[in-house]
This record gives C-alpha cells, sequence and structure tokens, in this order.
C-alpha cells in the first residue's frame, strides 16, 4: 500500500484545453466542450481486514456542435490532443443525422455572477491511504461492539471523490471548478426471530475531518435495533412522520417533476399549475446550489452558467420550474443554471441543493404531538412506486408506530398510500432540523395526517 496523496486537479488545464476546442468553431457554428476529471478512493472493511481498495481516476470530454438547429454531439474519455480532434471531427458528422430543433443553442453569458464557494479539501486528497483503511477498518470495529445483539457487519465503507471540470463555448463561457465529497457508510446485521434485520448508517462531509465514525455506528445500529420484533400492522389512516433523511428522498422524486423538459412533455401533473397551490402554505421549497452548507453547492451549472437560489414553491404556491437552456427556451424563459451532464451525456436537468426551508422543532418534540401515526425508517420501491404523471404514491413501509405521542412496535410488509399532490398539501407541521444528505438535498421532519397505512 502506498501514499497517493496529491495537490489535486489542474482546474486551468482543464479551461485551457475546453478554450482551444471552443475556439475551433467554424462559420454558422456553435461549439461547446465539457472536460471532466476525477479520482477516487473506496475501501470496505469486514472482519479487521481490507476486503478490497479501489483508487481510480477518470478523464474526458464531450462536444457539442451545432449548426442550422442541428446538434451533433461526440465524447471520448480522454484528454489526448489527437483523440480530442476525432471526437471534434465526430461530433461535425453526426450533424446530418440530427432532427432540426429549433430550441437548439448553447447557453450565453446571463450576467448573474457567480458565488464564490469553498467546496473543495486538499485534505481528500493528502490523507494518507493507510489512514482512510483504518478508518474503515474502526468503523466495523465500532458497530460490532456497540450492542450484544449485533451479530455481523454486512460493509463498512470508507469512499472519498474529487471531481473538476471546465466548460467553454463560442458564445463567450469559460469556466471550470471542483469539488470534493467524503462520507463513511456502514449496514449492521441482528437476529429477529428466525429472520435478520439489517439498517445502515453513515457520516458526510466535504472533508475528511467532517466525517464522523461515531455518528455512523449510532445510526445503523440504532436503526437496526429498532427493527428488532418488527410485526405486519393493522390496516389504518395515520400521520406519516418523514424523518429528514426521508424528507430528502421525497423531495428528489418531487424535484424530478419539476424540470422543464418532463414538464414540456406532460410527464408531470405539476404542468400548467404555477401561480397555484400545489403544497401546504407550511411548505417553502428552494433549489440553492450557492448554499455552502449543501454537498451539492456549485458554483456553476453543467453549462457553465453561474448558479443562483430557484424559488420552486412559496408557502405551497408554484413558483416556477428548473431550467437548462433548451427546455428554457422552449419554454420562453430564462436558464435557472440547473443543467446537469457527465462528459458523455447531453446537458440534462437537476436540481442540486434542494431543500424545505426550516420550521419549528424537531424530530422528538413533532412525533410527541401524534396521537395515532408511523415514524418511517425507510421506504421500499420509492422510485417505482411513485408514478411521474398522475403522483399515485405506493411504497412499502418499515418504521415505529406511534401512539399518544410516544414510539410503539416496529412495523414491516406494509404499504403507504396517497398521491403525492396530496402529500404536499396535507403537511401540518415542518421542522426546523435540517440535515443534508449526500446528494446534496437538505430534509426536515415533515408531519402529515391522513395517510392510508395497509397492513393486515
Amino acid at each position: 500500500m502506498t501514499d497517493t496523496a496529491t495537490a489535486g486537479t489542474d482546474v486551468d488545464a482543464l479551461r485551457a484545453l475546453a478554450d482551444r476546442v471552443a475556439a475551433q468553431a467554424g462559420p454558422g457554428e456553435q461549439v461547446e466542450a465539457y472536460v471532466s476529471q476525477g479520482t477516487n478512493t473506496s475501501v470496505d472493511a469486514y472482519e479487521g481486514e481490507i476486503e478490497s481498495l479501489t483508487q481510480a481516476g477518470s478523464a474526458g470530454i464531450g462536444i457539442r456542435v451545432i449548426k442550422d438547429g442541428r446538434t451533433g454531439f461526440a465524447y471520448a474519455g480522454s484528454h489526448d490532443d489527437d483523440i480530442v480532434a476525432d471526437a471534434l471531427a465526430e461530433a461535425r458528422d453526426n450533424l446530418p443525422f440530427a432532427e432540426p430543433d429549433e430550441w437548439a443553442g448553447l447557453a450565453e453569458p446571463d450576467g448573474v455572477a457567480a458565488t464564490a464557494l469553498d467546496v473543495h479539501r486538499e485534505a481528500v486528497l493528502a490523507t494518507p491511504v493507510e489512514d482512510k483503511v483504518a478508518m474503515a477498518i474502526e468503523l466495523e470495529r465500532m458497530v460490532r461492539a456497540a450492542d450484544p445483539r449485533v451479530r455481523g457487519v454486512r460493509a463498512a465503507t470508507y469512499t472519498d471523490a474529487e471531481g473538476a471540470f471546465a466548460v467553454a463555448t463560442s458564445t463567450g463561457i469559460s469556466v471550470g471548478g471542483r469539488s470534493t465529497i467524503a462520507y463513511v457508510s456502514v449496514s449492521a446485521l441482528a437476529d429477529d426471530g428466525d429472520a435478520s434485520v439489517i439498517a445502515g448508517g453513515m457520516s458526510v462531509g466535504r472533508a475528511i475531518d467532517e466525517v464522523s465514525l461515531a455518528e455512523a455506528a449510532d445510526d445503523a445500529v440504532s436503526r437496526l435495533l429498532a427493527k428488532i420484533g418488527s410485526v405486519k400492522p393493522e390496516s389504518a389512516v395515520v400521520t406519516l412522520i418523514l424523518e429528514p433523511r426521508l424528507t430528502a428522498t421525497v423531495l428528489g422524486i418531487v424535484s424530478g417533476m419539476l424540470g422543464g423538459e418532463a414538464v414540456a412533455k406532460g410527464r408531470s401533473p405539476f404542468a400548467n399549475r404555477v401561480g397555484q397551490q400545489v403544497g401546504s402554505p407550511l411548505l417553502t421549497i428552494v433549489d440553492d446550489p450557492t448554499n455552502p452548507d449543501s454537498l451539492g453547492a456549485e458554483p456553476y451549472d453543467d453549462e457553465g452558467l453561474a448558479t443562483r437560489r430557484v424559488p420552486l414553491l412559496d408557502q405551497g404556491v408554484l413558483q416556477g420550474f428548473l431550467h437548462n437552456t433548451h427546455s428554457a427556451r422552449r419554454a420562453g424563459t430564462a436558464s435557472t443554471a440547473s443543467a446537469a451532464r457527465g462528459y458523455s451525456s447531453r446537458p440534462g436537468i437537476s436540481a442540486r441543493a434542494l431543500t424545505v426551508l426550516p420550521g419549528e422543532g424537531d424530530l422528538d418534540s413533532l412525533l410527541a404531538t401524534v396521537d395515532d401515526g408511523v415514524l418511517a425508517s425507510s421506504l421500499g420501491g420509492i422510485h417505482s412506486g411513485v408514478n411521474p404523471i398522475s403522483g399515485d404514491f405506493s411504497v412499502s413501509v418499515e418504521g415505529l408506530r406511534v401512539r399518544g405521542g410516544e414510539r410503539a412496535e416496529p412495523i414491516k410488509e406494509a404499504t403507504l398510500a396517497s398521491t403525492l399532490q396530496r402529500l404536499l398539501l396535507d403537511v401540518s407541521h415542518v421542522g426546523a432540523d435540517v440535515e443534508w444528505q449526500p446528494g446534496g438535498t437538505g430534509g426536515v421532519t415533515l408531519l402529515i395526517p391522513g395517510v392510508s397505512l395497509s397492513g393486515r
């Protein structure tokens, strides 16, 4: 094992490469180069030893050429000059095969200044690999030693990554940036009669010193022990209590329905509802990649526009949608700098730092107000159990029954049914306990009465 500490990616070099490609635009052409480079380390520990250790790097370039309303695209997994030249030629060669698109065109500078964000930590790259291995092994030990009911650890993992990118266009954009993330995660096992239960925990930050092994271990063990003795509940109409982690998951589903492309294609229940009440007056939802608390914070989107705070719901009233350049032109509006991509794909649309603005109270204080409810610990099949067009919501749930403001028996093999629109409208309490998740979303505790629980 060797120490592979490095100073990280040279963003100026990535920008210089992107600039060289964009400068080759011919008459009537627009040319964009998206250049990326990244490194990551992942360590899995098992029974006090290294089960796997991976250190990998990636680099690539994606090139778009737009002419006469047609877009040619090509990419290459290399920054070698000859390979980049071939990719540019291939993008041009693909132009005749593309369908004409009246909204085709690259982003142009829009005058919004980028927010200065401190989202890169040299310590992620400078820390010796041996120290990262030690963290994974120690995390496994802590979970095994936490309680005699812990039968084993399925995975204890340390992961970190640095990502860097640059975008340059013949329309006058030339930007770049880099960021880091580090996290630990662990899955623990326990016996529950003839069956086994499993639960996970994690801790995440931008740097190693922002990661807590104790937090991840406590998270996994407390969730694990809470599952022992789970029963199939009786069917009822209950108040659903979403802890911050699950609120973030639901927000991720909602954000997909608030993308401009989904709306334009009729794949969103929120189409044609701007200015209408679509959520509880307690709900204000924003996507704010300029918020440094979010792990999704970035100064630029993946078309090179400065990110900005985008209000989506204000006291439950729909304010608008997330847009990249293409969807904004189609909708007759401006980009919200919500373009997202890798070097091998064209720009899509994604929220980076979605959150519900905090209200009052935390999980325990809000739970104490619930007479009959379910505190969900996991929602199974949520990505397939929510219809993105109708909003119909039917997912499996595990968690705890709540009676008289107290945690009661754990439950399993149950289903929650509603619609996403109804869930948003019926929110009765919003917590102040914002927790930022690895994907950048910030969740809070939500109480939602009137949800159907199907069991026995």
